[in-house]
């Protein structure tokens, strides 16, 4: 979810579910310990519960990154260990960490030693031809030890050479009776299961097995989808907002001001072009916000003139 969910498209998701928790982009212990810290770890308060996900495989690092997002205020520590592309790769971190459970452990452990929030691990179910049960449950075991309670798994293994990222979201076919699995081996560990999840049908089937589910591109190309989720799996009533007119004209007066402190206009008009998919004015809608928001004369009546053709 990289350059997807960052803190204006969070924000977003926040109008439309309170009690959802939401993750961070993937962001590196090099960028926090060499970059604009700042800005990196900068939310809003309203996006709580709010997990920061880090990368990375050096554990004094990840531990000095893990504190600085507790200081920050997050709620959770995430560490990456499912993401598949090459330059998460080269830097020896995210899936192919699955094939050092001791590495991960060792992370787990110092992060620990540095915080009081809870430190969770976001995995796949493989890698390669390390796909066994056996091979899963060595990387668990591992992690367990190391004192990590809640796992998230993508149902679907890796692979790192023949197929790019996106490809890789699609094959090979998804195992969800893997996950399910694990928890049944671990009952005393919260398993959260991901990949290939869009409806709330299927959210309701899998909490029958597992603690949770965990939805990431369908959610951001369907946000209507999240209009649902307190209502149906939270059993709550107490959304920020009902209608996804609601939303929009509350996000209008985020950019609003968040423009008024330099924030350019398309970087958060970006995240509500598909709020309107299958509603009649939804394409005009996409139009006239992807062929404006970039103009430097641009600003928030973008959203309301927009608003004229879905109404």
């Amino acid at each position: 979810m990289m350059e997807w969910t960052d803190r204006h498209y969070r924000y977003l998701a926040r109008l439309m579910t309170r009690h959802t928790r939401l993750y961070t982009e993937m962001v590196t212990s090099g960028a926090l310990i060499h970059g604009d810290r700042e800005r990196f770890l900068r939310f809003n308060q309203c996006e709580h519960p709010i997990a920061l996900q880090l990368g990375g495989s050096e554990p004094e690092e990840m531990a000095l990154s893990a504190k600085w997002g507790e200081q920050a205020g997050y709620d959770e520590i995430n560490i990456n260990v499912g993401c598949p592309s090459d330059r998460v790769q080269a830097g020896r971190f995210g899936v192919c960490l699955m094939r050092e459970p001791v590495q991960v452990a060792r992370c787990i452990s110092a992060i620990r030693e540095q915080v009081t929030i809870p430190v969770t691990v976001k995995c796949r179910i493989g890698v390669d031809n390390d796909d066994s049960y056996e091979f899963l449950t060595q990387f668990v075991d591992a992690i367990v030890a190391a004192g990590c309670e809640t796992l998230i798994v993508h149902a679907r293994k890796a692979w790192l050479k023949g197929l790019n990222p996106k490809q890789n979201r699609e094959i090979p076919e998804l195992n969800y009776e893997r996950v399910y699995s694990l928890k049944r081996e671990y009952p005393n560990m919260n398993i959260v299961i991901n990949g290939g999840i869009d409806s709330i049908e299927q959210m309701k089937h899998h909490l029958q097995f597992v603690d949770g589910v965990m939805i990431g591109r369908y959610a951001y190309k369907h946000p209507e989808f999240l209009l649902k989720v307190d209502r149906e799996i939270y059993h709550a009533s107490d959304n920020y907002c009902t209608t996804m007119n609601d939303v929009i004209l509350n996000y209008a007066k985020y950019i609003e001001k968040n423009m008024q402190a330099g924030i350019p206009l398309k970087s958060m008009t970006k995240h509500i072009l598909n709020v309107y998919q299958g509603i009649p004015g939804a394409k005009l809608w996409r139009r006239h916000l992807s062929e404006n928001m970039h103009k430097p004369e641009a600003g928030v009546s973008l959203i309301h003139q927009g608003l004229e053709y879905v109404n």
